[in-house]
């Protein structure tokens, strides 16, 4: 009976003790300590290299938090921007191990999404937080470190174009009113020769280059009050003003400072427009749909090769590229089977030029 009875007690007591609320549990476990980030040394520097991507860039060590509780313990290991006390705090990772490993990738994303700029040293603080289970129960962060790092980045820069013709031409409202802009792109980061097509279906379009979609800041204009002049600058620019409607290729360079505007019509051009040889001498015409922002033409091919040309000319024309259906100026012939096609072109993604052909 006694020892039912001490049964019967220390049941009691446990399940007493597991209807206390999450308060009370905080106050029961004495002795704790937080967990200590031992590993990197504070003021670490890493250059982040973009050819290493799945490459280990920074391994974090740190103690096991002291909790007195014999319970699972949750390490979220945050970073954020130096010396600002963790007030935006980034996930870097989660575990129950005492160790993470960020590769380059997962280290550089964090880096960008921070805010700090590319190919130039920021500073992150890091810290360990821990807590008890699935709940963040007991929550303590351990010391934080400061992690020098240069990242980089893969995207290639774009010029925004803001002016009076965006609205009639399906790019959005007109000038600042604009949070999508159209763009020209670089062909890499740090190439300071951006190009793209543009479609300006107003009879006197007008336009300036900015570097940002947030604003005017940093913004390229003409240099010449007549706003052709073909030179960029930033200073007591005009805007640039377009000779007239159409769809045009943009190019701008901003190391020599000059942009040129290109007016084009798109056709097809090959032996399998024809059947023949002379298929090659003139092309076939297509036309831009402007709510699909796409060039288009419903043509019976035969087999045989084509391109794609503007202005009936040889000057800027498009054949095989990278990727399926990709386009390369100057690139191989394009091969079609016999049979009916709608042939689309698709010009309004710079650097990234592609055509579709479905058959009828």
């Amino acid at each position: 009976m006694k020892k039912i009875l001490n049964l019967s007690l220390i049941s009691l007591l446990f399940f007493s003790i597991m209807s206390c609320s999450d308060d009370d549990n905080k106050t029961i476990a004495t002795g704790m300590a937080a967990p200590v980030l031992i590993s990197p040394e504070d003021g670490t520097s890493i250059v982040l290299d973009p050819d290493l991507q799945e490459n280990p860039a920074l391994t974090l060590v740190w103690n096991h938090g002291d909790y007195d509780v014999p319970t699972e313990i949750t390490y979220n290991i945050e970073m954020a921007v130096a010396d600002t006390d963790f007030e935006t705090v980034i996930l870097a990772g989660t575990t129950t191990n005492r160790v993470l490993i960020l590769t380059v990738a997962d280290l550089n994303g964090i880096a960008l999404e921070a805010g700090l700029a590319p190919y130039e040293e920021g500073s992150l603080d890091v810290r360990i937080a821990a807590s008890l289970g699935t709940n963040n129960a007991m929550p303590m962060n351990s010391n934080s470190i400061k992690v020098n790092i240069t990242p980089y980045t893969t995207e290639s820069p774009k010029l925004y174009i803001r002016g009076n013709f965006t609205a009639a031409s399906g790019y959005g409202p007109n000038w600042g009113d604009n949070t999508t802009p159209p763009f020209i792109q670089a062909e890499a980061y740090g190439s300071p020769a951006f190009e793209g097509y543009i479609y300006f279906n107003d009879p006197a379009p007008e336009f300036k280059l900015i570097p940002n979609a947030v604003d005017f800041t940093g913004d390229y204009g003409d240099a010449d009050a007549s706003g052709t002049s073909g030179v960029l600058i930033q200073e007591g620019e005009t805007n640039i003003k377009v000779p007239a409607t159409g769809y045009y290729r943009v190019e701008a360079n901003t190391d020599d400072l000059t942009y040129k505007l290109t007016a084009t019509e798109w056709g097809i051009v090959g032996f399998a427009t024809t059947g023949s040889d002379e298929g090659w001498n003139n092309s076939t015409p297509m036309t831009y749909n402007a709510t699909d922002k796409v060039w288009e033409i419903t043509i019976t091919l035969s087999a045989g090769e084509f391109k794609f040309r503007a202005n009936n000319a040889w000057d800027v024309n498009f054949g095989t590229g990278e990727g399926a259906n990709g386009l390369s100026y100057g690139g191989a012939n394009i091969t079609a089977t016999a049979g009916t096609y709608k042939v689309k072109l698709n010009l309004s993604n710079p650097r990234e030029y592609t055509y579709t052909m479905e058959l009828q």
